[in-house]
């Protein structure tokens, strides 16, 4: 359980996730690791260095959760239940389902884009950046998430090679706040990672934009330039009220790989927080599936395989946690079912995630649009499977469309 408490009430054995709140005007802010505080000289030293709050892991750690921080239901009236019962419980508490909240998250979803667009061409141009209205696009994304995390995450399945800058920024925005959330991490504190996510590669609007828009792959002496993205994007945030240490930390490291092989400074594991490997998952993940003007997107399972397969770059137990929270399959994923239809995967299956929810629509044998209808494949009363992830384009359909068609009410 993550619980951001004042540096006061920190005690020896409770285990540091990472430092919530610093004192602005410090010259030399420090990002530190995760670790477990073994003495009250630590706690010293962070006060000294002007830590405010930190975020404390009570699975980790030795200490007890203070009392009046404790939740006030018994956690062994959740922790006896079933997984799959704890997810139906909780979306029956927002109330919300997909297609409610995704008529909402679609009109916001394209006024993010707009404004993210006009945003990085004012960045590109000189202009300062406006820490107000980004704060006003993270705020409704969360939002979002805490009502219904499936409707803002499928959105992220609609590709536009002639936007990926500003739509890479929006989706991993979309994408840290929910595994933010599915992680345990208060509202206020998604906030905060959302808010660090739709920052990381904002210096990319104060490069040659013509590395970014050529339908070739990048040289060598481009990829060098593109790398200063990273002190661009510092550049940027410098000095503007409401950027915290974490989103600091985001910004900075979210290139940093657990071998030492990232960049800028090439540090390894035990210098990088969670809120720095939790960035490189999303980031990679979104970059790999979107489309790009020298490549177009791969399907999100191949992405979750490489994540999975570089253990030695990214933290294995985050990408466990991630595969879990948005499914091998993730929501706006087309599938091919063992009896050749083709279906919408609409929610995800926490207990279980190669057995989501879909929305059968096309028979793909015969190539044609059938009558809608949802299954839940992890219902024992059918035998369905899912046999492969497929590309819209390659049945000719037009996502976009299809989503609007099966979600909007």
């Amino acid at each position: 359980m993550l619980i951001t408490l004042p540096i006061s009430e920190i005690t020896p054995g409770m285990y540091v996730d990472s430092v919530a709140k610093q004192h602005e005007g410090i010259d030399s802010i420090k990002i530190k690791t995760s670790g477990l505080v073994r003495s009250r000289s630590i706690i010293d030293r962070l006060v000294a260095e002007g830590v405010l709050e930190l975020i404390i892991d009570f699975e980790k750690g030795d200490a007890a959760i203070p009392v009046k921080y404790r939740p006030k239901v018994e956690p062994k009236v959740v922790e006896s239940k079933k997984a799959k019962e704890v997810e139906e419980a909780d979306n029956l508490q927002s109330g919300v389902t997909v297609k409610q909240e995704f008529a909402k998250a679609s009109v916001n979803y394209d006024q993010h884009n707009r404004k993210l667009q006009a945003l990085y061409g004012d960045l590109t141009s000189g202009l300062t950046l406006n820490l107000n209205m980004l704060d006003e696009i993270v705020t409704e994304i969360v939002a979002s998430v805490f009502r219904n995390p499936n409707a803002m995450t499928i959105l992220t399945r609609i590709k536009d090679k002639h936007s990926y800058n500003w739509r890479h920024m929006i989706n991993c925005a979309i994408f840290t706040a929910v595994f933010a959330k599915y992680l345990g991490y208060e509202e206020s504190l998604v906030q905060e990672f959302a808010m660090g996510a739709l920052l990381h590669d904002l210096g990319h609007a104060k490069l040659p934009q013509g590395i970014f828009s050529k339908p070739t792959p990048v040289t060598k002496n481009e990829l060098t330039v593109i790398k200063k993205h990273v002190s661009q994007s510092l550049g940027l945030v410098k000095g503007v009220k409401g950027i915290t240490p974490l989103m600091l930390d985001m910004i900075i490291n979210h290139h940093e790989r657990l071998d030492g092989s990232g960049y800028p400074r090439a540090i390894k594991a035990e210098n990088l927080s969670r809120p720095a490997r939790i960035m490189a998952i999303v980031d990679v993940y979104d970059a790999m599936t979107a489309d790009r003007h020298h490549q177009d997107g791969d399907e999100p399972i191949n992405a979750l395989r490489y994540l999975l397969a570089n253990k030695q770059m990214f933290d294995a137990e985050l990408v466990q946690h991630f595969i879990k929270c948005l499914g091998v399959h993730p929501v706006g994923t087309i599938v091919k079912l063992t009896n050749e239809r083709l279906a919408l995967v609409l929610e995800g299956n926490k207990s279980n995630p190669i057995k989501p929810k879909v929305k059968l629509f096309y028979n793909a044998k015969h190539n044609h649009h059938v009558t809608p209808k949802d299954i839940d494949l992890s219902d024992n009363t059918q035998d369905l499977k899912i046999l492969a992830s497929v590309k819209p384009l390659d049945y000719k359909i037009n996502l976009s469309r299809l989503l609007k068609e099966h979600l909007l009410e």
